[in-house]
């Protein structure tokens, strides 16, 4: 199976589908949840898809109220105005990496092969995890594994990173892993070693930039009463999406008109949902995942 999708009822039921909607899942991968939306859209429906990665585009639907297109969701609003659409009435995204990718030792994804440090989501882009860690400074090393990984040592790692590299260039996933081994607490190995590929994987792919380049897009694109709904898997998406629904904007205080009103153009549907623990049981990837759901008011 190229993906598991990830709560894929809950997902479909907070997008209250209207059957001749225009909807758009921002993150194809296997095509899971696109199946489920296109099952609830009449022949007048239509859906739009994005994935950056070749891979994803092998699973394309065979369907006329279908298009996929191979490109970062944060262009989603030229490609919608190249397809002549204007309103959405429903916006959904898995922020998660697909089964595929982190099961393909190929890409460098997965802590659990010895392969070659990649992670590009686009297999186009010149830029992976090998020139953040070999030509990154140590003070941005650090930054990145406190910010996206939430590493308190974050420092003693990027210096232990910066002297190996001194030795030898870092290409090798076995490489990495051995670097880190002092910095991994016995039981908690694995779960040291995802946080710092996590964070490569998100400077990588500059996964931040491009969700909250999509975020604010939404609000002139998405019809009044139109849903959004966003899967997220760590504390530092789930935090822009959720702040982003709260406020219209990436700041503690939503921006405010000449007479102090704030302008908020989505209204949360729920706090949150977490996946069931018989999901979790069947799919471990669903673990931390929280699926967060909005109206356009």
């Amino acid at each position: 199976m190229y993906h598991n999708p990830v709560m894929p009822n809950e997902s479909i039921d907070s997008l209250n589908i209207l059957s001749n909607g225009i909807y758009v899942d921002l993150t194809f991968g296997g095509g899971g949840h696109s199946k489920l939306i296109l099952e609830k859209l009449s022949s007048k429906g239509k859906l739009i898809a994005f994935d950056q990665d070749i891979d994803a585009i092998e699973n394309k639907i065979d369907d006329p109220r279908f298009i996929l297109i191979n490109q970062n969701f944060k262009f989603l609003q030229q490609n919608l105005k190249y397809n002549n659409i204007s309103n959405l009435d429903g916006v959904f995204a898995d922020l998660g990496v697909s089964s595929h990718q982190f099961d393909n030792a190929e890409r460098g994804f997965s802590i659990r092969y010895d392969s070659v440090i990649d992670m590009r989501m686009n297999a186009n882009s010149s830029f992976d995890a090998q020139q953040i860690l070999n030509e990154y400074s140590e003070s941005e090393l650090s930054n990145i594994l406190f910010i996206y990984a939430d590493l308190r040592n974050s420092k003693d790692i990027a210096k232990a990173i910066v002297e190996a590299r001194f030795i030898e260039k870092i290409t090798r996933t076995s490489q990495l892993n051995e670097i880190l081994s002092s910095f991994l607490p016995k039981g908690f190995e694995n779960k040291i070693l995802a946080k710092v590929y996590q964070a490569l994987r998100i400077e990588v792919n500059h996964e931040m930039q491009a969700l909250k380049d999509v975020l604010i897009q939404l609000p002139v694109l998405v019809k009044k009463g139109g849903i959004i709904s966003f899967i997220t898997y760590h504390s530092v998406e789930d935090r822009i999406v959720k702040r982003f629904i709260q406020n219209g904007c990436f700041d503690s205080e939503p921006p405010k008109n000449k007479f102090g009103v704030a302008d908020i153009p989505f209204k949360k549907n729920f706090k949150f949902i977490a996946p069931s623990k018989k999901e979790i049981k069947s799919n471990s990837r669903a673990r931390s995942a929280k699926l967060r759901s909005a109206v356009k008011t």
